[in-house]
Parts: C-alpha cells; sequence; structure tokens
C-alpha cells in the first residue's frame, strides 16, 4: 500500500522511545475503511421490500419462531399417534397389558395436547 494515503485513512501514533518522537503512519487498512464507509447499493431498504414481504416480517415479529413450534407440534404429534398405534395393538392382542394400558392413555393424551396447542396457535393467529 505505498503510496496510497487518503487523508481520513491515515493515523497518527506517537511512540515514546529513547529515540526523539517519531509518527508511525499506520496504513494498513486504510483501503478497507474508504470501503465500509461507501454505502452497498445491494443492500435492501426499507422502502425496497414489498407488501407482502413487510406483512410476513411484522408477522414475524409479533409471533417469533412460530413455524418451528408448528413443526414441533406435527412432529409431538405424529411421535404420539405412532406410539398411540404400537400400544393399541399390544393392548388388543393382550400382551403386557399392565404396561400397555397406561402407555396408550399416554400417548393418546400427546396427541390431544399437540392438537390443542395447534389450535391455540391458529386462534392466535387469526386476533
Amino acid at each position: 500500500m505505498a503510496g496510497f494515503e487518503p487523508a481520513t485513512a491515515r493515523l497518527r501514533i506517537e511512540c515514546s522511545t529513547t529515540e526523539p518522537h517519531r509518527h508511525i503512519h499506520l496504513e494498513i487498512i486504510a483501503a478497507s475503511l474508504v470501503i465500509m464507509v461507501q454505502p452497498n447499493p445491494k443492500n435492501r431498504t426499507a422502502s425496497q421490500l414489498n407488501s407482502e414481504q413487510y406483512a410476513r416480517l411484522k408477522a414475524e415479529i409479533k409471533n417469533p419462531y412460530r413455524n418451528l413450534r408448528k413443526f414441533i407440534y406435527i412432529a409431538g404429534c405424529a411421535s404420539g399417534l405412532i406410539g398411540a398405534f404400537i400400544f393399541f395393538f399390544q393392548s388388543l392382542a393382550g400382551r403386557n397389558l399392565d404396561t400397555a394400558l397406561p402407555n396408550l392413555a399416554l400417548q393418546i393424551g400427546i396427541v390431544g395436547l399437540m392438537a390443542f396447542l395447534w389450535r391455540w396457535e391458529e386462534r392466535g393467529q387469526k386476533r
């Protein structure tokens, strides 16, 4: 970077040594400073967002991680349905009734809880 000295990027630091004071010119990041100050035309401002994108961003601010919660509800419901299926047929076959029936009730409760949370989420969005 020899020879490149913009006035805004030139920094001076005084060093105190046994020699007379010398000014050390730091030009290591001079070009980076000039580039960082200029605006990037590729960045989009709020005025360039269309109304659909703006509405989605406002909805995300009101309900953060809504899609993640809905995915968890779907995954929990699927897990509960698979477990209920297994424990239903175990109890139908008469195998391990002392553990199959409570587990079946638990799996049905999980499916019910996930359905309740899903509906609660949907009602909250309509408001």
